[in-house]
């Protein structure tokens, strides 16, 4: 599972119905699309000029970029699943309300506050160093999502038991370290993306996000255990969700 801009569904779903000679071409329009969405922080920002925000906008595009196009190559199939998650009937009820907050309404608020953040300077100055911080937390959590998207043939946007893909627990690659890598990946984005860009004001939206995390986790975690084979098992030898060490 992941948190991506639950909105990209609509150029996503083209890739359910392409066949393989067009999905390059559905893909790339795809990414043009999705990372329009970070564009929000320059135009709260109201300006280009802004060093922090486009390393951070260059993070988020090389993660989105590099980790569909190991995907296209190593389980394109994957591409048609997450593409017809709206359409899926055994989603769980409760992840089509989170997979918004998550994937869409909470990265966007937190884009558009740092911006305006950064236009009327709200926030006192932070350190460059804790800048600096940021930026490598978030692109550690950046990597860490983009490898569990690569190892997991069953990284489905929404939340269900894929029967119809032969579904099965995966114990590889990060999945060795927590449970749930994606979800892990996102946290360390979202609790320093603030930090990084210099807002303290965007820990309001940012640390709802978080929370949002947590909870789909939590619930996420709930059903694989009562609904698919072995991951109790699994859940057993690899204790932590998100934090090794603490949960």
């Amino acid at each position: 599972m992941n948190n991506e801009p639950a909105s990209t569904d609509v150029v996503e779903t083209q890739l359910s119905r392409a066949s393989p000679s067009v999905n390059l071409r559905v893909l790339i329009r795809f990414l043009i699309f999705a990372l329009l969405y970070p564009a929000a922080l320059f135009l709260a920002a109201w300006t280009f000029k802004w060093a922090w925000g486009w390393a951070y906008y260059a993070i988020l595009a090389l993660s989105t970029i590099i980790g569909r196009a190991l995907v296209l190559r190593r389980h394109p199939e994957l591409l048609a699943e997450r593409a017809s998650y709206r359409t899926k009937e055994d989603a769980k009820p409760w992840d089509r309300v989170l997979v918004r907050i998550v994937a869409l309404y909470g990265p966007v608020l937190t884009w558009i506050t740092a911006g305006l953040d950064h236009r009327w300077q709200w926030s006192p100055d932070i350190r460059p160093s804790l800048q600096g911080f940021g930026l490598a937390i978030v692109l550690l959590g950046t990597v860490f999502s983009n490898w569990a998207l690569v190892v997991n043939r069953f990284f489905s946007a929404i939340v269900r038991i894929q029967h119809d893909r032969g579904h099965e627990v995966v114990r590889d690659g990060p999945y060795r370290v927590v449970r749930h890598p994606g979800y892990a990946g996102g946290l360390y984005v979202w609790l320093t993306t603030p930090l990084m860009l210099g807002s303290l004001w965007a820990y309001v939206p940012a640390l709802l996000t978080a929370c949002a995390i947590v909870v789909r986790t939590a619930l996420e975690d709930r059903t694989l255990i009562a609904e698919l084979a072995g991951y109790d098992e699994y859940a057993h030898s690899t204790r932590y969700r998100l934090l090794p060490g603490i949960w």
